[in-house]
């Protein structure tokens, strides 16, 4: 079992940066970003690969946010740039215990609870 705890969210203006944490209670494989829109289904942002070393992005944020991770403190962390009103939504990290990397949130087996990110205009 896997805990993960997301946090760094919050009210940032258009045009400005957070950056998301995400602390896992162990080791982890793959690990992914997803948000979730009032009304809207959850979406791929991105995911990275158990060594950090390849990183796939949703073409919604890519070139903007920017995701890396700390093995030694089981720690990955979204950084977002240029922050758009449409990047407003709950942000979620996830865990996959394989090496695959999917873009499919049910092939993701741990969920962290969420941290808000609001962009205002």
């Amino acid at each position: 079992q896997v805990q993960l705890v997301e946090s760094g969210g919050g009210l940032v203006q258009a045009g400005g940066s957070l950056r998301l944490s995400c602390a896992a209670s162990g080791r982890t494989a793959t690990m992914g970003w997803f948000r979730q829109a009032p009304g809207k289904e959850r979406e791929f942002v991105g995911a990275i690969s158990r060594s950090g070393g390849s990183a796939y992005y949703a073409d919604s944020v890519k070139g903007r946010f920017t995701i890396s991770r700390d093995n030694a403190k089981n720690t990955v962390y979204l950084q977002m740039n240029s922050l758009k009103p449409e990047d407003t939504a709950v942000y979620y990290c996830a865990a996959d215990l394989s090496d695959r990397i999917s873009i499919l949130s049910r092939r993701y087996d741990y969920w962290g609870q969420g941290t808000q990110v609001t962009v205002s205009s």
